[in-house]
């Protein structure tokens, strides 16, 4: 259930292949990496591991044209899966026709690989993530994320429960940013989050060096 994640600016190569290695080694759903790293994880790895990217990130204010062609770069890569930061500035603006023009766009051009839909839940009111749970449904995206771990703040456990009981059936939640314990990990699953995206998991096991 555990996308292991790099997505700190100064990650080398050399960063991303640990991470790859240990991805693997404990059976995760995917390794979450910068797009400039896609080509180069997707040959390292084969076919052993699902590769994740990450598209519009952090921010989500590219034009919708500019994450098409991420997207579409990432997948010709051998991308599986992208995570689309939604523009939180046209929510607050109430710019849902557009919202949905963009995520319709990049669900088509997905072609048939995972979207994760990142909404940036500490930058939104309820009534503000209620409406995303809408548009990201009728979208039809696989997951609505909860962060970025790049802005003000992370996963909650309110947030995921808020996520999980009002996206439509199907739609799942993936938690992420700030998650450093199993425990923290285990509440966000009870909750009602389907993947768990994190970089400190993996590596307690790694550290508890458990067999």
């Amino acid at each position: 259930m555990v996308d292991h994640t790099i997505l700190r600016p100064a990650a080398g190569w050399e960063d991303v292949r640990t991470i790859c290695d240990e991805a693997v080694r404990w059976g995760c759903a995917s390794v979450c990496i910068p797009p400039s790293f896609v080509s180069r994880a997707r040959s390292y790895i084969s076919e052993k591991l699902a590769v994740c990217t990450v598209i519009g990130f952090p921010n989500g204010y590219a034009t919708s044209a500019a994450k098409v062609f991420e997207s579409t770069e990432a997948i010709k890569n051998g991308a599986d899966e992208i995570d689309v930061v939604i523009n939180v500035g046209d929510v607050k603006d109430g710019r849902d026709d557009e919202i949905a023009y963009e995520l319709i766009r990049l669900r088509e051009v997905s072609d048939g690989r995972i979207m994760k839909v990142i909404i940036e839940c500490c930058l939104l009111n309820d009534d503000e993530k209620l409406r995303l749970c809408r548009l990201v449904s009728e979208a039809g995206a696989d997951f609505i994320k909860t962060s970025t771990g790049f802005s003000t703040g992370g996963a909650t456990v309110e947030d995921v429960r808020l996520l999980h009981d009002h996206v439509k059936p199907g739609v799942l939640v993936k938690a992420a940013g700030g998650i450093s314990t199993f425990e923290e990990a285990a509440a966000m699953i009870s909750a009602g989050a389907s993947r768990i995206g994190a970089s400190r998991l993996v590596r307690l096991m790694e550290e508890a060096n458990v067999v």
